[in-house]
């Protein structure tokens, strides 16, 4: 038997060397103990050959049987573990300040820059931002948030997917038309990043709501294309002392500022007192804009609420900056606080 045995060793070294699969391996030791058993069974006792290959079958039939034993503790060991394995990673996942490895890998780029770090990239795991449209800014804020992995992303609109809006919200498609723009988000989102939480609001923003869905929210960034949302968000978000980031929109140029009066500058109400007379502010679809210019305006909010999450560098607190794609120019204003403005002055 032990000559059997160390020649199956042999046979089975040799093959792993020469690059041989496992599966050929393991068929031609199988086949070389099925002859032995064989030769056991068939031949009479004292021969020759049954006495150098064991002398009993029963010996072979035990050892298979440990070997069978082995073989399935092994496989029901390895589909535990395959089991285990994914709801280990979606529990470590969804647990505050805690990465997969999958996620580490996804944001090497990150925790290598100096300002961000492995605790820049936990702070934004434990972020909750609202967004709110998503629309033309709100697209490429909401992809560039889940890409870089913010937590918990809201996203409020109570509109559906256009032909029309395809030329800039790139979050959307073709087949999307119709469905609520919150949901044509998600989708993309978590398409995107399985490893954040998006909570699709299909409303509009109200004064009923709004106080209760900003509460939820570490930070706020308002996408919309009109006055009375924008007043709207900047009264609840000061009065609840967090921070907006705000862009506009108009043709071939862009704007964006975070307002934040409860640490530094004016709100939104300071620079804007009141809503221009009808006309003098043209919509997106009155007035037309370039495709691409909301998805530099909404990454560079999303830019702006990556620093806010974690502190890096310096956000546009009491600055506005305005960029002119016909031209390709850039340039930032200083925005001062007004003293009787009904928001925020006084404060």
């Amino acid at each position: 038997m032990l000559l059997v045995l160390v020649i199956a060793g042999a046979l089975w070294g040799l093959g792993l060397m020469m690059g041989v699969s496992r599966q050929a391996r393991l068929l031609l030791v199988g086949s070389i103990f099925l002859v032995v058993l064989a030769l056991q069974l068939v031949l009479p006792n004292g021969h020759p050959i049954r006495e150098a290959t064991g002398q009993s079958p029963a010996l072979w039939l035990i050892l298979a049987g440990f070997l069978a034993l082995g073989a399935m503790y092994g496989r029901g060991l390895a589909w535990l573990k395959s089991r285990a394995r994914p709801e280990l990673a979606a529990t470590s996942a969804k647990k505050p300040g805690t990465f997969s490895d999958t996620e580490l890998e996804r944001y090497a780029r990150h925790i290598v820059l100096r300002e961000l770090g492995g605790p820049g990239q936990k702070k934004l795991k434990q972020a909750k931002v609202l967004v709110i449209g998503a629309g033309g800014l709100g697209a490429p804020a909401l992809q560039y948030l889940a890409a870089v992995g913010v937590g918990t992303i809201g996203v409020i609109d109570d509109d559906v997917v256009e032909n029309a809006n395809l030329q800039r919200q790139v979050i959307h498609h073709d087949a999307d038309i119709g469905m609520p723009k919150v949901f044509s988000a998600q989708a993309a989102m978590e398409a995107q990043n399985p490893n954040v939480v998006v909570r699709p609001y299909h409303r509009r923003l109200t004064e009923e709501i709004a106080a209760d869905l900003f509460a939820d929210y570490d930070l706020i960034l308002d996408g919309t294309d009109n006055f009375d949302s924008r007043y709207l968000a900047n009264r609840v978000a000061v009065a609840q002392g967090k921070p907006l980031i705000s862009g506009a929109l108009a043709q071939w140029e862009g704007q964006l500022s975070v307002f934040h009066p409860a640490d530094t500058g004016p709100c939104y109400q300071c620079v804007f007192p009141e809503a221009p007379a009808p006309g003098l502010a043209p919509s997106c679809a009155e007035a037309g804009v370039i495709g691409p210019l909301p998805g530099v305006v909404g990454s560079m909010m999303a830019v702006e609420a990556v620093k806010l999450i974690t502190g890096a560098g310096a956000v546009l607190k009491g600055e506005m900056l305005i960029y002119d794609a016909l031209y390709g120019e850039s340039r930032k204003i200083t925005l001062s606080r007004r003293a009787d403005c009904p928001v925020c002055g006084g404060d």
